[in-house]
């Protein structure tokens, strides 16, 4: 816009000073030279033909400054006329130039500002809902914490529970290591009669079932899979197991054979977890041990029995050690 008026007044500039002097020379040309030399400068002295001064001349002939006074003043007029005209010429394209573009500039304005206030309208109305999505998705998080909360209690609880069942399901089995694989190795009444020999009870127990583990059969070579038996008789049960562990490994025709209690995945990572403490209470004197139903190991040493679910035992023991 600043450039657009530069260029409008120095067009106009150019233009009044073009016109002014085509008019002047065109007006003063028709004016005697003696006329013009006195407009020029009005208080130069006037020399006549005769050779005397202006003064004589005047005073000789008073009309010719009256005449020169009228010419004077007629001649501004004319000229201050011609530039208002030209000015007023000029100025008003140019005026009407800025007015367009001005008018132009209000328009875009306007425009950009409807433009603008629709987008923040449209804008405003996107945050809004935004924020009523938000909170609702606050309130659900809320409401999903407390109830994952409760939830996972209650799936603790059930797991809990489950791992009681199965252990309860458990008690009367026992597991027998060492055994071969066989066609005939792992049926009830076979293992009925390998137990009574293994242990020289008056009778064989009577089972329920017997099986190998759930897994692939080995290859010549691989460890063999343990046997699982479960007594009909909970006192059967225990009977074998505590023989079992006062032997710790059994010979029975010409295998060595092993029997422990049948528990639980989670129970058996418990209990091998104080194998250790395990070994080294047997090389303490005076030190007696047990492992308790599910995963709790009681020491008994002068007297004192202590409990123990982690390996604080281990900080134990070496505190017996040292003794």
């Amino acid at each position: 816009m600043l450039r657009v008026r530069q260029r409008h007044g120095c067009a106009m500039a150019q233009k009044v000073r073009e016109v002014t002097t085509s008019h002047l020379s065109s007006y003063i040309s028709d004016v005697n030279s003696d006329a013009w030399d006195w407009v020029c400068d009005p208080f130069a002295p006037a020399v006549t033909a005769n050779g005397l001064t202006g003064v004589a001349s005047t005073q000789a002939n008073p009309d010719i400054a009256a005449f020169k006074l009228e010419l004077l003043t007629s001649l501004r007029t004319d000229i201050a006329a011609i530039f208002k005209k030209e000015l007023q010429d000029t100025l008003g394209d140019v005026l009407s130039a800025i007015k367009l573009d001005l008018q132009a500039v209000k328009t875009q304005l306007a425009n950009d500002k409807a433009a603008t206030d629709a987008t923040m309208s449209k804008l405003n109305g996107m945050v809004e809902e935004m924020e009523h999505a938000l909170t609702e998705c606050s309130d659900d998080i809320t409401e999903m914490k407390t109830t994952i909360k409760s939830l996972t209690a209650n799936v603790a609880k059930l797991e809990n529970k489950c791992e009681d069942l199965e252990s309860r399901s458990r008690r009367n089995n026992a597991r027998i290591v060492g055994v071969p694989e066989g066609p005939d190795t792992c049926t009830t009444a076979a293992v009925a009669a390998l137990l009574k020999e293994a242990f020289g009870l008056a009778k064989e127990p009577l089972l329920d079932h017997s099986h190998r583990t759930l897994q692939p059969k080995p290859k010549p070579g691989e460890r063999l899979r343990a046997i699982v038996c479960g007594f009909h008789y909970h006192s059967d049960c225990v009977d074998i197991l505590r023989r079992a562990r006062e032997l710790r490994q059994i010979k029975v025709r010409d295998l060595t054979i092993s029997v422990f209690p049948d528990h639980t995945a989670k129970v058996a990572r418990a209990w091998a977890a104080f194998n250790e403490v395990r070994w080294q209470l047997c090389d303490i004197d005076g030190a007696r041990y047990g492992l308790i139903h599910p995963a709790r190991l009681r020491i008994t040493y002068n007297g004192v029995e202590k409990d123990f679910v982690s390996a604080e035992a281990s900080d134990y023991v070496k505190t017996l050690i040292s003794m």
